[in-house]
């Protein structure tokens, strides 16, 4: 059920921020520093721009651009107009981008490439306003979902999550634990739910947002040490990269100013937790659990997760958790299982989706895939995803689009595609193919770069001369995982460090 949008939205909310402190800092990328004013007033000539393209309230605008300036104002006079924002990679694939457009129907793009014919409007990258253009505040306006986040879709299209939330101000559009004294660092794209959320987050809350073009280790040091960052959030992958730095003498003995390290997007390795407790101190190292769906989240703080090695914390309020066995029932303290969620507000409160049906439900209870077990205290640990989803770098890969794309290819009988470990990135792609003896790699890679986004395409691929799919064209992705992991040496992915998971009563698969 849409939620009415209430009379304070987002776009005003930056309004006031403007009028009470016109001079502060607002947002910096590559040198260049805009304060509040100067960020309110290009959103304020954007929004009227686009309004004269045609978007109106509670309308879709697709965002295709890297992280930037263009990108955060883009946003903003979305939401100036009461318009959801879509971001989307600026690297997608012909086809990812066709079908995605299609399902949204946008009434703007902005950022497409001016040789892409999809019978919608837009601006390219370069789009700027006519400086005639009001830049003075706009009527307050919201629109019934304040974000739209694009995913792969376990289904092999493309899925589209809405959040249930308006644009207006409140709990989801800020964070306990920023500051309007921060300085926060966005290293990561922003077309992500995570990046995205972060920037617009400390925005919404008056802090100073510091945006990276990409992520890259030294900068990111760097960074931090040059603005004395207060705030920042990062995925295992960037996290186990900064502390390779350490073995060439370039990670620095301590960040004086960092307050608030947060980590999600993919399970973090105990030792590298570890680690960073131990250079920043408990007290500064935070995690959160949960999805784009918004449907289920989880907390803990570093001195917690000291005492509770390996979990992802206790749901956070307004949230609640279950383990549930294959029949439905509920799972002791300590066994395995299937990781169920709830919101307060009840199931499909806080999202919806479009191009796929809802997350599975169990009489009112959703589940994202995971599975993993509750302690006596009630903390959360995942053990795993599910058998499909792959996580790489943060990023949730799914199979069947990858397979999608794979089986296009006209010498391609039969795919199947795999998650194997990576020490860097959590999961590398794999892809195990039957085809004719005429394919090549060579040939199926440029296949593929008409079809996906390059971080979606196997890292390795494997050629076979027998069927990878029975007779019903089913495929057991479990077992050919498990083949493979056996005939690897068997410390040639793993950490020696002990599984966030012990060896405990397991009763799902």
């Amino acid at each position: 059920m849409r939620k009415e949008p209430g009379t304070h939205s987002l776009g005003s909310a930056l309004t006031a921020l403007a009028q009470a402190n016109p001079g502060k800092a607002a947002l910096t990328f590559q040198g260049q520093t805009l304060s509040r004013d100067a960020l309110e007033r290009r959103a304020n000539q954007l929004a009227r721009a686009f309004a004269a393209l045609g978007v109106r309230q509670h309308d879709f605008v697709a965002i295709i651009l890297p992280n930037g300036v263009e990108f955060v104002t883009s946003v903003l006079a979305c939401w100036k107009l009461g318009a959801t924002p879509l971001p989307m990679s600026e690297r997608l694939a012909p086809a990812e981008l066709d079908a995605t457009l299609r399902l949204a129907q946008p009434a703007l793009v902005v950022g497409l490439d001016p040789g892409v014919e999809l019978g919608l409007p837009w601006v390219p990258s370069s789009f700027v306003p006519e400086d005639t253009l009001p830049d003075d505040p706009l009527p307050d306006c919201a629109a019934y979902a304040w974000k739209a986040i694009l995913s792969g879709g376990s289904t092999g299209r493309p899925k589209i999550i809405v959040d249930g939330n308006p644009g207006t101000m409140g709990p989801h559009a800020l964070n306990s634990t920023l500051d309007a004294d921060d300085t926060v660092l966005v290293p990561g794209p922003m077309y992500h739910n995570a990046g995205f959320k972060h920037c617009m987050n400390g925005l919404l809350a008056g802090a100073h947002v510091i945006v990276m073009p990409r992520f890259n280790a030294q900068e990111t040091i760097t960074l931090i040490l040059q603005w004395r960052v207060n705030w920042v959030s990062l995925v295992p992958t960037m996290m186990n990269r900064i502390w390779k730095l350490r073995e060439s003498d370039q990670l620095p003995a301590e960040l004086p100013s960092l307050r608030v390290l947060y980590h999600a997007g993919a399970p973090c390795p105990p030792w590298l937790k570890e680690a960073y407790i131990e250079w920043l101190g408990a007290d500064r190292i935070f995690e959160i659990y949960g999805g784009a769906e918004n449907n289920g989240l989880t907390f803990i703080t570093g001195p917690e997760w000291l005492a509770h090695r390996g979990s992802v914390g206790r749901p956070l309020p307004g949230y609640d958790f279950r383990i549930l066995d294959n029949a439905g029932r509920d799972c002791a303290p300590g066994e395995i299982g299937d990781i169920y969620m709830k919101p307060d507000s009840g199931p499909g409160s806080t999202y919806r989706y479009i191009g796929a049906p809802p997350c599975p439900q169990h009489e009112g209870w959703e589940t994202l895939g995971d599975i993993g077990y509750l302690d006596q205290d009630g903390y959360l640990y995942i053990c795993d995803r599910s058998t499909d989803m792959i996580l790489r770098g943060g990023a949730n890969l799914y199979p069947a689009e990858i397979e999608a794309a794979i089986d296009g290819h006209p010498l391609v009988w039969s795919s199947a595609v795999i998650g194997l470990p990576d020490d860097d990135l959590g999961s590398r792609v794999h892809a195990i193919v039957h085809g004719d003896t005429g394919l090549t790699e060579a040939a199926l890679r440029a296949h593929l770069d008409e079809r996906l986004t390059r971080y979606k395409q196997p890292a390795t691929f494997e050629f076979v001369s027998s069927p990878v799919r029975d007779e019903a064209g089913k495929v057991r992705r479990s077992a050919l995982r498990a083949d493979r992991l056996a005939s690897q040496e068997p410390d040639a992915f793993h950490s020696t460090e002990q599984d966030a998971c012990p060896a405990i009563k397991t009763t799902s698969t």
